[in-house]
């Protein structure tokens, strides 16, 4: 079977028998159209069952000399091991290719977050404008801190995921994953505020975080408005969107709040994904008793 013919049967059955999300679909597309172009037009391979686990080391290879991250090697390579798992079941090949294939180590960063200091600061009305766009801004800050969600997962937010009686946020992750988060009365109370605000300035629209003329925010808007205000209250290395999603897991950690519970908020499937926030906890209190602890500071009692 040509290359091409086996990448449409797979992407046929993920759209349609698994159902996944049409952006899913088209990052599946764009990795396995990027794999049979270097089969293709660098080792002179155009058939499915001439692909072994060499030629597929050579890709691998050949990405991390093109500057590639392991990070998003990694993920090239779980789209290969979903695909040929499909071929395999389907029975155009016959073994197992992927066995053979080492994931590359990925190095481990601990992840920059804000201050618990500097994140009490998006609760001072003051430091926002008082008119639709800047409690829009405020409320934005608050949700990202509160919940730990995704930039994308905001975007994808309509006024219908906001349940009032059952205190909680319906948010539809990765692949599609839907997760419900509490929310605290006081947000609650904000988000009533802003919706209101929205009918004010006769905004129609059911998404949940708009720009004045009533279009949807975008990646941009959310990132803007990150780094506008965390860029006055924070010196962190780096300001994002994600990172408020890391102060929210660390700050919880530090309070005390089971790890497990954070997974699920977080909305990882594997709590190693959720673990490294453990380490910048360990970190935290290294820090807090160096500069705490008396014989630390080099204090005598």
């Amino acid at each position: 079977m040509k290359i091409s013919e086996a990448i449409d049967a797979f992407l046929q059955y993920i759209s349609v028998e698994r159902r996944l999300a049409s952006r899913t679909v088209d990052e599946y597309a764009s990795d396995l159209n990027l794999f049979a172009s270097f089969l293709e037009s660098t080792l002179q391979i155009s058939d499915i069952e001439s692909v072994s686990h060499l030629e597929i080391r050579e890709w691998q290879m050949q990405l991390a000399a093109d500057g590639i991250v392991a990070n998003t090697i990694k993920t090239k390579l779980v789209v290969l091991r979903s695909f040929f798992k499909f071929l395999r079941r389907e029975g155009i090949v016959g073994v197992d290719i992927m066995a053979k294939v080492a994931t590359p180590k990925i190095p481990r960063h601990l992840p920059v977050f804000f201050t618990e200091k500097e994140t009490a600061k998006i609760y001072d009305d003051a430091q926002f404008p008082d008119d639709f766009e800047g409690r829009r801004d405020q409320l934005l800050l608050r949700l990202l801190y509160e919940t730990g969600i995704r930039r994308a997962e905001v975007l994808g937010l309509t006024e219908g995921s906001v349940d009032f009686c059952a205190k909680s946020l319906k948010v539809l992750g990765k692949r599609d994953k839907e997760r419900i988060i509490p929310l605290e009365n006081e947000i609650l109370h904000n988000i009533k505020c802003y919706f209101s605000l929205k009918r004010q300035n006769e905004i129609s629209s059911e998404v949940f975080f708009v720009r004045k003329d009533g279009s949807p925010f975008t990646q941009y808007d959310v990132a803007k408005v990150v780094k506008h205000y965390m860029g006055i209250f924070s010196k962190a290395d780096k300001i994002s969107p994600h990172v408020f999603r890391h102060s929210f897991a660390t700050h919880m950690l530090n309070d005390g709040a089971d790890i497990n519970a954070i997974k699920e908020l977080l909305g990882h499937t594997d709590l190693s994904a959720t673990e490294v926030y453990t380490h910048v906890s360990r970190q935290h209190l290294k820090d807090t008793y160096k500069h705490t602890h008396p014989r630390e500071r080099g204090t005598k009692k």
